[in-house]
């Protein structure tokens, strides 16, 4: 069973601070939802809102179509994955899975089966008898969602659980998280700060800012169209440019800057107020020749090896930082430091976006 979570209007004010202004949002039931910003955003409020520890000042949480007002945490079909896990290191591992089921009164051979059943659930049958010290962070994390699960919540809430876990691990456990709830079918409501998190696990992300929710869309939608400057910036690396919008015409609008004029798309939310054109590195091109649009010229500073990609540090004639990145696929051709290149892009790879943040209508 899952259920669908509501956000209407919903404030959260602590004094004369306001942590949460005026979030709206539905959250599917069964979907893999992850509410991404930077530290005091207001998104661990929400998360705190949705499973009863703080109460909202203003707006109406619903879950399952039941309005959450007055339910304590514990009559909400909800649970809780701490940061720091807060498993019991003096039980086993079962006893901790079973922990919810044992204050519910259910006796000692259901609940071992249980917790037996939810560890093959999470990859770790077996393991039920072993103390959590004897556990690797990984392992920590997947008796904490057994434990979550063994309740049988409709909302599945995770607050940046992977954080403390190495860069290896926090990948492995991406792709652990995400089959476990599609195995199960719970609607799983995630915290993080983290981009890579959040684009690689969830069906939608909504990101937030200053208590804001500044766009709710799936992975690949804000990646390629952030609707302003916070999500373009926060979600990836741009190349940005300030200046001025010139004739628009279809979608696109000229941009005037001290390096040229530029053609790209017209964000929708790009009105008459401050404005900066937008292009990702990955999206520039290097050429011994100037493109027909777009294009200017450069001289190659640092080129930094990532990996999987190449990235090429260029300044234009009045010290502007470029940056291209080329994929790392043998194909490419790297340029020495010192090279004097053309830079371009497509303008459909390119977005004018207003650059103040806006609430999520």
């Amino acid at each position: 069973m899952s259920a669908a979570i509501e956000l209407d209007n919903v404030c959260c004010d602590f004094g004369s601070f306001r942590a949460v202004d005026h979030v709206n949002v539905t959250i599917k039931a069964g979907e893999f939802f992850s509410f991404l910003g930077p530290s005091g955003c207001g998104k661990t409020t929400i998360l705190r809102m949705i499973s009863g520890f703080t109460e909202p000042s203003e707006g109406v949480i619903r879950i399952g179509g039941k309005d959450m007002k007055g339910q304590r945490p514990n009559q909400r079909p909800t649970a809780l994955i701490f940061q720091n896990l807060a498993l019991f290191p003096l039980m086993p591992v079962w006893e901790n899975i079973s922990f919810g089921l044992e204050v519910r009164g259910v006796d000692k051979a259901t609940r071992r089966a249980k917790a037996d059943e939810l560890l093959r659930l999470v990859d770790l049958p077996g393991a039920g008898d072993k103390m959590i010290a004897q556990l690797s962070g990984g392992q920590k994390q997947r008796v904490a969602i057994a434990r979550a699960l063994a309740v049988e919540p409709q909302v599945m809430l995770l607050d940046e659980p992977l954080s403390a876990l190495d860069l290896k691990l926090r990948q492995h456990m991406r792709a652990e998280l995400r089959a476990i709830q599609k195995r199960t079918g719970v609607t799983f409501i995630y915290i993080t700060h983290d981009q890579g998190e959040a684009l690689a696990m969830s069906d939608r992300v909504g990101v937030m800012s200053q208590g804001r929710l500044q766009q709710v869309a799936d992975p690949r939608d804000i990646y390629n169209n952030p609707v302003n400057g916070f999500v373009a910036s926060f979600v990836g690396e741009n190349n940005i440019l300030t200046g001025t919008v010139g004739q628009r015409s279809d979608g696109f609008a000229t941009f005037q800057t001290k390096l040229g004029t530029f053609r790209a798309r017209l964000g929708e939310k790009a009105g008459t107020g401050a404005v900066k054109l937008y292009v990702r590195p990955e999206h520039m091109r290097l050429s011994e020749a100037p493109a027909a649009e777009n294009s200017v010229p450069v001289t190659v500073g640092d080129v930094s090896f990532e990996g999987n990609f190449i990235a090429v540090m260029t300044a234009t004639d009045d010290g502007t930082q470029l940056v291209a990145e080329l994929r790392n696929d043998g194909a490419a051709t790297v340029p020495a430091p010192g090279t004097r290149l053309h830079m371009s892009f497509d303008a459909a790879r390119a977005s004018i976006l207003p650059d103040e943040t806006t609430a999520e209508g």
